[in-house]
């Protein structure tokens, strides 16, 4: 069964259990009241006559035409003496009941005479009588009140059928109701099955509208659905992005092993042809292996680098304190031995003022690999004699190393690239031996990112580039 008719069902069985025990409670308490009410009546009455003097029954009945409406006034309509040994000796009947209805004789004398309520059975079998005995006082006998719970009885049955008509009648107006309102009630849940059966269909970007205020259960399960089916779409794009990196990255692996490979196979079959026979030609092979060797080994450490940052930065380092600016001072250094023309200015972060402290706990050989990559770039992409700037210091609570060049800069394109792994600005390009294959910005990357760090890039066509590497500071938890 659906959930519409589940729920409806157990508000209809919870409704018609409310109104069951609602009848009869209700039934029982008029009936109590009622059994209540005509005791008392009984009980005064038989008090009252049990306590007069007088001769009895002969009295009684020789004035029962008095006695008549009295008793349907008090509710006693029947009063009946019993002499000593139990029998009728006088009785006073209303003239509204048939003596034929009257309790029988063996079963007036079963009453107990201690005033105390019972019932007894109609003569007829029409119904029963409520009857109360009491020994009397001016002679030896006992006198009967009683009086038939027909009409009491008609009463409670009356109720019980109201009860039960009207409560049918309840229960199927609100059984319509509610079939109605929680269609309507379930209608968000829909709109949820739609929108879930639109994502299965492929629809990612697929959300559920606002059906209900936040501070509701639907709306509390909107806002949980679409933040789930936000972080699905993101996990899916993003997998989707890594699948296509990894075929970039496959690609690109087999063209960087292939040229180096076909250099060194080319080479030996050359050799073992017999095409090497001067001694020249085989020292020329023999660089031309040793240099496309170097070129593979390079590579394989740098992808093996990559692995390990990814997968256990913290494990790559060899933490100590140091400070960033010797790093920099060695790397204005490097600038010169690389080109001497080139002029290299040392200063604090953003140009401004002289190279101040930047203390970090870091690994010295790998940060000095990063700064190594960031001047190496400088200097292959930028014209020779082009001014750099070496930056060194802190700046808004971290330490600063940047290296910025006044060359030709990047497009935004080229940028949002630049630390992807094996992306090179120009691919046309020959590379000078011992060129990295795409790796170093994205092996600095990683390395700061393995400090805690990263490595910035400002740059625009015509503008230059500046390289930023921010760590924390030795003092920063």
């Amino acid at each position: 069964m659906s959930l519409r008719v589940r729920l409806l069902l157990l508000t209809a069985a919870l409704l018609l259990a409310g109104l069951g025990l609602t009848g009869t409670v209700l039934s029982d308490r008029l009936e109590h009241y009622q059994l209540d009410r005509l005791d008392t009546q009984l009980r005064a009455l038989t008090g009252l006559i049990s306590q007069a003097p007088g001769r009895g029954p002969a009295g009684a009945g020789a004035r029962a035409d008095l006695l008549d409406p009295a008793l349907d006034l008090i509710g006693a309509p029947y009063l009946v003496y019993l002499d000593a040994d139990g029998a009728v000796a006088d009785g006073v009947l209303s003239s509204r009941l048939s003596r034929a209805s009257l309790p029988p004789s063996s079963a007036l004398r079963s009453t107990p005479a201690d005033g105390s309520a019972v019932f007894l059975p109609a003569g007829d079998d029409s119904g029963r009588w409520r009857a109360v005995a009491r020994p009397t006082r001016g002679w030896d006998g006992t006198v009967i009140a009683a009086a038939p719970m027909a009409a009491a009885d008609a009463t409670v049955a009356q109720l019980r059928t109201t009860s039960l008509i009207s409560g049918a009648a309840l229960l199927a107006v609100l059984t319509a109701v509610g079939w109605f309102a929680l269609g309507r009630g379930l209608r968000p849940l829909r709109r949820i099955d739609r929108t879930a059966a639109a994502i299965a269909a492929g629809d990612l970007s697929e959300r559920v509208p606002a059906l209900a205020p936040p501070n509701t259960e639907i709306g509390h399960l909107t806002v949980s659905l679409n933040t789930m089916l936000g972080q699905l779409e993101r996990a899916f794009a993003e997998r989707a992005a890594a699948q296509d990196r990894m075929r970039r990255f496959v690609s690109d692996v087999s063209h960087e092993l292939r040229t180096p490979l076909f250099v060194i196979k080319g080479s030996a079959d050359l050799h073992r042809m017999g095409a090497l026979a001067a001694p020249a030609d085989l020292d020329d092979a023999m660089r031309r292996i040793d240099r496309e060797a170097t070129r593979l080994t390079a590579l394989t450490e740098d992808l093996l680098l990559l692995a390990s940052l990814d997968d256990a930065p913290e494990g790559q380092l060899d933490r100590a304190p140091m400070d960033l600016r010797t790093l920099a001072t060695d790397a204005r250094h490097d600038l010169h031995a690389l080109d001497p023309a080139r002029p290299v200015d040392l200063t604090g972060p953003e140009g401004t003022g002289p190279p101040g402290p930047a203390p970090v706990n870091a690994d010295e050989a790998r940060l000095r690999q990063v700064v190594t990559n960031l001047i190496g770039n400088a200097a292959a992409h930028t014209p020779p004699g082009t001014p750099v700037r070496i930056g060194v210091g802190t700046l808004d609570g971290r330490a600063i190393l940047e290296i910025a060049d006044q060359g030709p800069g990047m497009t935004a394109a080229q940028a949002t690239h630049v630390f992807d792994r094996f992306y090179r600005t120009d691919r046309s390009r020959t590379r000078s031996p011992g060129t990295n294959a795409g790796l170093g910005l994205a092996i600095a990357r990683s390395l700061a990112g393995a400090h805690g760090g990263d490595v910035e890039l400002r740059t625009s066509p015509g503008a230059g580039a500046r390289f930023r590497l921010t760590l924390p500071l030795l003092d920063a938890p």
